[in-house]
């Protein structure tokens, strides 16, 4: 086995001690829709660890951002990010990966949340479809449906028009849960 593949498994590892029990799903889900947004990303071995990692903090107690420290969700996803970027280059470097490779992974997943080169766009759009595609029920069950709501609307703004229908192709099995995120799109119309 290679670096590369030990260091995947050790992601998997590391995720699967989430609190969240839909953060392993989340993570192999967002590099699906990495690949389905592009199919040539395939090829990029930065980008694919980024997506299976950028949120490997929440399977660390230690290190794990929690909302309430942080004025606005905004700084509390900034701090995620810049954490996660962190514990992915110490893990990068325990595996003994090209230095060119943990930079560009730092640099992606730091940015994860806000997006910024054609690459980190695509990481951050991936992240909010899969957020929507497997992670909103139980978020809905966690955090009731007020914060959900602004949840959507928060994600749904970061997604350019050319993919925002995407989310009209998944199933939400919940009525109420569905009538709130086509409510919540309404208003990140707006």
């Amino acid at each position: 086995m290679d670096a590369l593949e030990k260091v995947k498994e050790k992601i998997d590892e590391i995720i699967a001690m989430s609190p969240y029990s839909e953060d392993i799903f989340h993570s192999i889900n967002t590099y699906e829709w990495v690949l389905k947004l592009d199919p040539e990303a395939e090829e990029d071995t930065a980008l694919m660890i980024s997506a299976l990692g950028h949120d490997i903090e929440r399977g660390l107690e230690d290190r794990r951002v929690e909302s309430s420290g942080y004025e606005t969700f905004d700084e509390f996803k900034q701090a995620h990010a810049l954490i996660s970027a962190e514990i992915l280059v110490e893990l990068l470097e325990e595996f003994g990966i090209e230095q060119d490779i943990i930079d560009d992974v730092a640099h992606l997943v730091a940015n994860h949340e806000v997006g910024g080169d054609e690459r980190e766009n695509l990481l951050m759009q991936a992240d909010v479809l899969s957020f929507f595609h497997v992670c909103l029920p139980l978020y809905f069950d966690r955090r009731g449906p007020e914060t959900t709501r602004k949840r959507c609307v928060w994600g749904y703004k970061k997604l350019p028009d050319k993919f925002k229908i995407f989310l009209g192709e998944i199933e939400f099995m919940d009525e109420e849960l569905e009538e709130l995120v086509m409510e919540s799109i309404g208003k990140g119309k707006k």
